[in-house]
């Protein structure tokens, strides 16, 4: 989209509501504030006899996501229904979610390693190898935490900083400036 200046500007947009309160914990008998937040429809099949319990408990149907967020500004009760209000235009957020999984990676696109050299001199089909991964005879092992190939992405990240472009309050969307973890269609956090 474009800012107010004119220029062209690269956004993500966030479906961010309706929010139901399902549940609030108070120091006096949890320990810590906080308010459980749940977005999203789900069948009631789909749900374990618990989670329906907790939902019922708290006068809603059964939701498909929940998270919780502690030190909630503001007064909430148990049903209560927050939108995207909460937000407003030039304040920065946090968005956390699950990265994108890339299965078994190489050390060249996980780690950035350039790579053994040049394609001559000897070498033969090692350009994206990693190279020796352990010292001699002391310690006679490799060391933990070597950057080696393996699983990528699948990881809780967390893109902080994220200035809200535009709120579409009927719609309950959200536009951020930048990308946010996860594959479109994912759910994600977002904090103030």
């Amino acid at each position: 989209m474009f800012d107010v200046s004119g220029r062209y500007v690269a956004c993500t947009v966030i479906e961010a509501g309706p929010c139901v309160v399902t549940q609030v914990k108070t120091k006096e008998k949890d320990g810590y504030d906080s308010v459980q937040l749940g977005f999203g429809e789900r069948k009631e099949k789909h749900t374990t006899s618990a989670q329906q319990g907790h939902f019922k408990k708290a006068g809603t149907t059964p939701k498909r996501k929940v998270a919780e967020f502690r030190d909630f500004e503001g007064d909430k009760k148990t049903g209560d229904t927050i939108t995207v209000d909460i937000f407003t235009e030039g304040e920065y957020v946090d968005v956390v979610g699950t990265s994108k999984g890339k299965g078994f990676q190489g050390v060249v696109k996980r780690h950035h390693f350039s790579g053994v050299g040049g394609a001559t001199h000897g070498q033969h089909d090692r350009q994206r190898s990693p190279g020796s991964a352990g010292a001699s005879s002391f310690p006679s092992r490799v060391l933990k935490g070597m950057r080696m190939a393996g699983r990528m992405g699948g990881e809780r990240v967390k893109a902080r900083n994220l200035e809200v472009l535009k709120l579409i309050k009927d719609k309950n969307i959200l536009v951020v400036k930048g990308s946010v973890p996860g594959a479109a269609g994912s759910f994600v956090i977002i904090q103030k």
